[in-house]
């Protein structure tokens, strides 16, 4: 098997056995991402020299015992993340020029375990939608189909993690930007609790609702970066996953207000049941929630209006998407984007009762209704009176809560739709339960028995590069 295509714990612990050096890894790396970067079109800039010069203080780490958890793991970060003396556009033409002098605490934590950062990966035009385009960037593409998305705003990330372009990926998530992705490219994403993991410095917008989180191709792995940055004293101490009979698990088909295609029912069905034959304690509620999505999308759009309105870029034009979605929220007062914030207490307080009926800490959902679509197939959606072309509303209906509450959720594939596409499941639990979210989802990762071998994109299936 190659290197990189074992996962994120499996390549440090080829690492600290010497079986490999961080220079060949870092290299091996960068070969698989020369090769597929072409179609998949998941960076938004390469770092590969600064990266070689860290691979090799990691080997000297190495050898002399003083490795921190990540050390030598080649990892990439998110567009929209800073990283001091280097270019940060969040996707868009008006930030080309914009090189931050600081660093993200989040990357600085990174970097202290040893992880080798080879690469900023692709996101929309500052990370508003849940797909991947920006006219900075051009398009990005599935893995599992050149001509589909691989989701977003950490959509870049999502299809480096799937091909085996690093074990890891730094995602942010402020309406399911990393649970998406996470969904359509059959990898797993974490969104921790609300600031659980330092994001600042960082862009100020969509300050309350964004979390940064590990994209990858294990739970193990995911969980394992999730110490790292929430600072846990054990970071290598990861316990086994949890037996699910001693837990009580609270399923939800479809929350009662989301939509789901019949392949999606199926899927996650199976897992039900697998989930009962094992003997686990299963109970079918629901928060008792009509759907959050005009609650995030005021939040959110709102919010990017406020941060985008005094801005001047130059005569550099913000793109179509960007500027509709910005423009939206434009037509609301502070007033009434105050009143809905007050709904956010709402619902935090249903999933209060929630758990406090059930006896559980833990819902299960889809993550989303349906596949990966194909490239150029959202339509605008309509909120009241108004359309807006903002790809990304009722379909990610399962994933707003988690911002709006605060709560983290873990994405993880629960096997494949009508089109051999990958699915997601997410799991849910109280803020402050992480651990025990990633726990439950390892349990129920290794009673899937999803593989998690990189995908090699079809190249046949598409001579000319995205």
């Amino acid at each position: 098997m190659q290197i990189i295509n074992k996962t994120a714990v499996e390549q440090i612990e080829a690492l600290k056995s010497r079986q490999v050096s961080a220079v060949d890894l870092l290299e091996a790396t960068i070969e698989q991402s020369e090769k597929f970067n072409p179609y998949l079109n998941p960076f938004a800039l390469k770092l590969y020299q600064r990266a070689r010069q860290v691979a090799q203080e990691a080997d000297r780490k190495l050898e002399n015992g003083e490795a921190g958890p990540l050390c030598g793991l080649p990892v990439t970060i998110k567009d929209s993340q800073f990283l001091a003396g280097y270019p940060c556009t969040n996707g868009s033409k008006t930030l080309s020029q914009f090189i931050p002098t600081e660093t993200c605490l989040a990357i600085e934590l990174l970097e202290t375990a040893g992880a080798v950062i080879f690469a900023k990966t692709t996101c929309p035009e500052f990370s508003l939608t849940g797909i991947t385009h920006s006219d900075l960037f051009g398009t990005t593409s599935n893995p599992w189909d050149l001509n589909r998305t691989p989701g977003g705003s950490s959509g870049g990330a999502g299809a480096a993690v799937a091909s085996g372009l690093g074990a890891l990926s730094l995602g942010g998530d402020g309406g399911g930007s990393i649970r998406i992705p996470a969904a359509f490219c059959g990898i797993v994403g974490f969104k921790p609790s609300f600031a659980a993991i330092p994001r600042e410095p960082c862009f100020p917008s969509w300050y309350s609702i964004v979390s940064y989180g590990p994209m990858a191709r294990s739970v193990a792995d995911a969980h394992l970066m999730y110490r790292v940055l929430a600072s846990h004293e054990d970071i290598e101490q990861i316990t086994d996953a949890l037996d699910l009979t001693d837990y009580p698990l609270v399923v939800s088909e479809d929350l009662g207000f989301a939509p789901v295609n019949a392949d999606v029912r199926i899927a996650f069905r199976a897992v039900i049941e697998q989930l009962n034959s094992m003997g686990a304690n299963v109970i079918n509620d629901k928060p008792g929630l009509p759907s959050s999505v005009i609650t995030w999308a005021i939040t959110a759009t709102f919010d990017a209006h406020q941060h985008a309105k005094d801005k001047t870029y130059d005569g550099v034009d913000i793109g179509e998407v960007a500027q509709n979605f910005i423009e939206f929220g434009g037509q609301f007062t502070e007033q009434q984007f105050d009143e809905v914030q007050k709904y956010r207490e709402v619902i935090r307080k249903t999933y209060e009762d929630l758990w406090a009926r059930s006896g559980s800490s833990i819902l299960i959902t889809p993550t989303l209704g349906c596949e990966a679509f194909p490239h150029g197939s959202i339509h605008p959606h309509k909120i009241g009176d108004t359309a807006i072309e903002m790809p990304w509303l009722d379909w990610a209906g399962f994933l707003y809560d988690a911002n709006l509450a605060g709560l983290p959720a873990c994405s993880i594939p629960m096997g494949t739709g009508d089109n051999g596409l990958p699915l997601g499941l997410q799991i849910l639990g109280p803020a402050g339960s992480d651990d025990l979210v990633l726990r439950v989802a390892e349990a129920i990762e290794r009673l899937i028995g999803w593989s998690k071998s990189i995908v090699e994109p079809p190249l046949e299936e598409q001579q000319q590069p995205a």
